[in-house]
């Protein structure tokens, strides 16, 4: 049978139609992360508030019922799953929740909310969720976080983009803060300008050792081999959860080195979140000794040294040119006068000249 030119040009047509229509309608179905824009954020009932992140104190055994808003900026509906998980601060501070492949044991498992919503293109929908403390949770901070994510596959791997926000629970009871020094180190940097001191370099970790969220300022002396401090540096200590811990790094400027040297540090923390009156914070501190020799100082003194001594033997040696040439101009005069003396006492004899034998 025959086809004719016009009837394949029609059958053409048509499956590249359907081919091409059928290719939205594909990725559709799984959207694509990277063309999607939305934000998640704490809100009322009636839409988002002004706040970052929701802050809870609650009692063992209260719930609390609170609210997020999920806005999609995107041209097409989009199907979120809501997510809840423990939360934590990374190595450079900020805060983070667990993936969905950890397991959550503490106020991320105290989050019940509903698993997914669908937000239509630039619409915003809020979503409530509740918040319930265990009867027997322990007293103090219990970081999470709550999400909307979405998930793409790609290959035999799935990306899991997520946008959320922390929520902070405070079990009320006896909050208590300590920030312990561990790993102190103090290294002395000389100045090779004698007229100036050096720099202590101090390195320490600082703990959170108690049960809340702190921030701190940790304070660095320098006091010499007679006991006197006179270098004093403040730094501060950022956000630390609940047994975290991060490394601070600090220095003093114009040490002299003067053998011993005791650098001591003393942490103060301070209580982040909902004030909560009679909390126990207590200041801790730790001390190391570093034994320095003053390098440019004693080359200076060596220096000195050096030139006084030289100055010293460039004199005496002056002194000895001096008196020998002195002694000669003695000696010479005193063989001049003898020698006079001696033509004088022949001429008065009638003796004959010794100059004039000749003649």
């Amino acid at each position: 049978m025959t086809v004719s030119p016009l009837r394949r040009a029609l059958t053409i047509l048509a499956v590249t139609t359907l081919t091409v229509a059928a290719a939205p309608a594909a990725a559709a179905a799984e959207p694509d992360p990277k063309a999607l824009t939305w934000t998640v954020q704490p809100a009322t009932p009636s839409g988002p508030d002004q706040r970052r992140w929701i802050n809870a104190s609650l009692d063992p055994g209260e719930a609390r019922t609170e609210h997020l808003a999920v806005r999609n900026f995107s041209r097409n509906a989009v199907a979120f799953s809501l997510k809840a998980a423990d939360g934590y601060l990374t190595d450079k501070g900020r805060f983070n929740m667990l993936s969905s492949d950890r397991t959550s044991v503490d106020g991320g498992t105290w989050i019940d909310v509903q698993e997914r919503v669908t937000v239509g293109p630039n619409e915003t929908k809020v979503v409530p969720f509740t918040i319930t403390v265990p009867k027997g949770a322990t007293p103090g901070d219990h970081p999470a976080g709550i999400a909307a994510t979405v998930t793409s596959t790609g290959g035999t791997v799935n990306v899991e983009s997520r946008v959320g926000f922390r929520v902070m629970v405070r079990v009320n009871g006896t909050a208590q803060a300590a920030l312990p020094v561990n790993g102190l180190s103090a290294t002395y940097a000389p100045s090779w300008n004698p007229f100036a001191g050096g720099t202590v370099r101090v390195r320490y970790t600082v703990q959170n050792d108690g049960n809340v969220w702190v921030s701190g300022t940790g304070r660095v002396s320098v006091s010499d081999l007679f006991g006197r401090t006179s270098h004093d540096v403040t730094s501060a200590v950022e956000e630390m959860l609940p047994g975290g811990s991060r490394e601070v790094e600090t220095r003093a400027d114009g040490v002299w080195a003067l053998g011993r040297l005791r650098t001591t540090v003393t942490t103060s923390p301070a209580l982040l979140g909902d004030g909560q009156a009679g909390a126990d914070l207590r200041p801790a501190s730790a001390t190391v000794t570093t034994w320095v020799v003053p390098w440019a100082q004693l080359a200076l003194l060596c220096l000195l040294a050096a030139l006084i001594v030289g100055l010293r033997v460039a004199t005496r040696r002056r002194r000895r040119r001096l008196a020998g040439l002195l002694a000669r101009a003695r000696e010479e005069g005193r063989q001049e006068v003898q020698e006079s003396a001696l033509v004088g006492s022949a001429s008065s004899r009638g003796e004959p000249d010794p100059g004039d034998a000749g003649r």
